[in-house]
């Protein structure tokens, strides 16, 4: 299956179908932000178009653009030119969490990534499902009867989904999440 970027285009990752089930995933969370990141956002990506679903990958957004404005010398044109492509951003983003029928939530760190967050709060709110993936051992939650964030753990159970430990849990959640509907 592709992979959709924000741009319409389809990024082609080797998959195969495992499952007669697809469906459109966003994938959410900070790993593109960093270089350690980007090689599991990578197999996450993988892991699931090899389950045969369709990613939409807000880190595909228009790297050229991006690099073009890191690449700015610090000062008024830069600060001007982030602003404008935050925009876009975030409103390629929220048009494909608008798209996606499952949100896959990365929420790893000492606390949730912000932007993740928001990106939950968004989906919840739009009637979507929402899987979370926390591999990361160190506590984080509000107290001991939760995993994360009690208000983003509340929307993500609350929408049907739940929180994954390990990514080789992920095809189980996804199908225990299709026939929870």
């Amino acid at each position: 299956m592709p992979v959709i970027n924000l741009q319409g285009q389809a990024l082609i990752w080797t998959s195969w179908n495992l499952e007669a089930l697809t469906v459109r995933i966003y994938t959410a969370g900070p790993l593109g932000f960093s270089e350690a990141g980007r090689p599991f956002h990578a197999r996450i990506a993988d892991t699931l178009a090899k389950l045969g679903h369709t990613i939409l990958d807000p880190w595909t957004f228009d790297p050229a653009r991006i690099n073009a404005v890191l690449a700015m010398p610090y000062g008024q044109d830069k600060k001007n030119a982030w602003e404008k492509l935050n925009v876009e951003i975030g409103k390629a983003n929220a048009g494909l969490i608008d798209r996606c029928d499952v949100v896959f939530a990365v929420l790893d760190g000492v606390d949730v990534d912000s932007g993740t967050a928001a990106e939950i709060g968004y989906a919840y709110a739009r009637g979507k499902r929402i899987l979370g993936y926390r591999g990361d051992f160190r506590l984080s939650a509000d107290n001991e009867g939760a995993t994360v964030n009690l208000q983003v753990e509340y929307f993500i159970r609350n929408s049907g989904g739940t929180i994954i430990q390990r990514i080789e849990q992920l095809p189980t959640a996804l199908l225990e999440l299709a026939t929870n509907v």
